[in-house]
């Protein structure tokens, strides 16, 4: 599977590179969605989300299953697993130190 996300990772960024490939948003839509309060519509979109994207529709079935497995690993352990990391860490400061304030700022992923 590491050999396979890795092959898939260098051929998008050689399309990238090449052309033949573009990324669906700039920063200036991260921006503009961020402002508008509207994050759902492109943050939490798969093609813009920080989880590389494996899944492309002309591999063949079997490296389309290896794609969905490796998206399905790391969806779980960059953004579920992390999320509730973060939330007992906050909860647990807020139990030990309940007369203090504090500021949390998390990413969007």
């Amino acid at each position: 599977q590491v050999v396979f996300a890795l092959n898939q990772t260098l051929l998008q960024q050689e399309s990238l590179r090449a052309g033949s490939f573009q990324i669906p948003y700039t920063t200036e839509d991260l921006i503009k969605h961020y402002n508008c309060g509207d994050l759902s519509s492109i943050i939490f979109n798969h093609d813009t989300s920080q989880v590389p994207n494996f899944i492309d529709a002309t591999l063949p079935a079997h490296e389309r299953i290896t794609a969905q497995e490796i998206d399905s690993y790391f969806r779980q352990e960059l953004i579920y697993k992390r999320n509730e990391r973060m939330g007992r860490r906050v909860k647990d400061l807020l139990e030990e130190y309940p007369d203090k304030s504090f500021f949390f700022a998390f990413g969007a992923g």
